[in-house]
């Protein structure tokens, strides 16, 4: 590789990569179009048309429990008998994997399906990255040429940006939800930026203040001739602060539960995933007798019920929002453990219901609410701050570039809280211990100079 990437840039050889990753995209990407197409019309035969072709009038209250019971079996077995194991169990978090084989992509996808169409709470956004990668892996094993490690893998990555290209309504939030999760900068990426969007978002803040006070302006780029919007209010920060810290508690629960039942799911995944399934089908009919709403705003990932829950927020006391977040997050914990999918969505659902229930309170608009709380939970389950502030304010349009700086607030103070109330690691721990066994020993004796050292 050149040592200049500008070199690299100019090379014929970086020019034929950019051909071949352009010439992928276009059957990767139609291939994950027809994944999610086939998932969006299943889910709706199996949950209303099979009911009524089977002489029911309406979906029956107790359909969710062998509907996931069939889901978590076929789950488990895939899991079990299957090159694989299904691909990454997404209660370890959202990271970036190697592209599965030609073997592992059928155990893969068949996981993901049975995940998804049956009414499990996970998404479809990890799935489809390894179900890109892999269809790279596999068109290059079947042309049988001699690809070297480095554009496979550049390859095989972009197949994955092309499988998730407008899952997430932008190219943008896609492109940069896997570069923070691939790595790429660094493992001090994170760690290094954050403060700088702490300190952005407060210098945002601060702008919009000097400006309200002083009426000189914000000195900043704009389009004049756009709706009105207000700016945040000192009340609003305070409410980003309260909303992060408790993203924080809720996501750690979540994330607990997901790993505290993944030991049962690993020793017998067909058993784990039957019993998970028949849990979350009795947490969606809870929600629906109690709250008299849909089964359906419990189970699924909860793309599609975004909206229309903000929509129609006004038809949704406390009591039911806060009886759709615990059965919604009890529902999305045990999905972690035993099935496979991906954990961004149900995060932005439950962030985004309880930022509407806590809107109910004084001196928290509805937007300013469901932003901070999609942006805050995002962080706690992603662990990915800039794609959380980027999703968050992307999905809301105009709305969300005014509420940036509070979803960057809420987002900071959810990163760090969450950071603080996980466990430490197995290496931290042993290193804070070694450190404490120094302290009380005293220094070192010095080495003994004939002893020397082995490799």
């Amino acid at each position: 590789m050149p040592s200049d990437p500008r070199a690299l840039l100019r090379s014929r050889s970086y020019l034929r990569l950019l051909v071949i990753a352009a010439a992928f995209g276009v059957p990767v990407s139609a291939a994950a179009y027809g994944f999610l197409a086939l998932v969006n019309y299943l889910q709706p035969e199996i949950f209303t048309h099979l009911p009524h072709g089977l002489g029911f009038h309406a979906e029956p209250v107790w359909w969710p429990l062998p509907v996931l019971a069939v889901g978590g079996v076929l789950t488990g077995l895939a899991i079990r008998y299957l090159p694989g194991t299904g691909g990454a169990s997404p209660a370890e978090g959202f990271k970036t994997h190697r592209p599965p084989g030609p073997a592992q992509l059928p155990g893969v996808i068949l996981a993901a399906l049975a995940t998804l169409i049956f009414g499990a709470v996970l998404g479809p956004e990890a799935p489809l990255i390894a179900i890109g990668g892999g269809l790279v892996v596999l068109a290059l094993r079947a042309a049988r040429r001699d690809v070297p490690d480095q554009a496979t893998a550049v390859l095989a990555s972009a197949g994955s940006f092309a499988a998730i290209s407008t899952l997430l309504g932008s190219p943008l939030i896609g492109a940069f939800l896997l570069m923070e999760a691939s790595g790429l900068g660094g493992p001090m990426l994170g760690l290094v930026l954050v403060p700088g969007l702490l300190a952005a978002g407060i210098g945002s803040l601060i702008f919009t203040g000097l400006n309200a006070w002083t009426g000189l302006g914000t000195f900043s780029l704009a389009i004049p001739g756009l709706p009105h919007l207000g700016s945040p209010t000192a009340a609003e920060f305070g409410w980003a602060v309260v909303i992060g810290l408790a993203a924080a508690l809720v996501g750690s629960g979540i994330r607990w539960l997901g790993l505290r039942l993944q030991p049962y799911s690993l020793r017998s995944p067909p058993l784990a995933a039957l019993v998970a399934g028949l849990v979350i089908g009795g947490l969606a009919i809870a929600y629906a007798e109690g709250a008299g709403k849909n089964s359906s705003e419990v189970l699924f990932d909860g793309q599609t019920a975004l909206g229309p829950l903000v929509t129609h927020s006004a038809s949704y006391t406390v009591g039911a929002l806060l009886l759709l977040i615990v059965c919604k997050s009890l529902a999305y914990g045990v999905s972690l453990s035993s099935f496979r999918g991906g954990p961004t969505f149900p995060a932005l659902f439950i962030g985004g219901a309880g930022g509407m229930a806590l809107s109910h309170l004084p001196g928290l608009p509805l937007v300013a609410g469901v932003a901070t709380g999609i942006g805050a939970m995002c962080v706690v389950m992603l662990d990915l701050p800039l794609t959380s502030v980027l999703i968050a304010t992307l999905l809301l349009f105009s709305d969300g570039v005014a509420v940036m700086p509070l979803v960057i607030v809420a987002v900071v103070v959810a990163y760090v809280a969450a950071a603080r109330l996980a466990p430490a690691p197995a290496t931290e721990a042993a290193g804070e211990a070694q450190a404490g066994s120094a302290v009380t020993a005293g220094p070192a004796p010095a080495p003994d100079p004939t002893v020397t050292s082995q490799g």
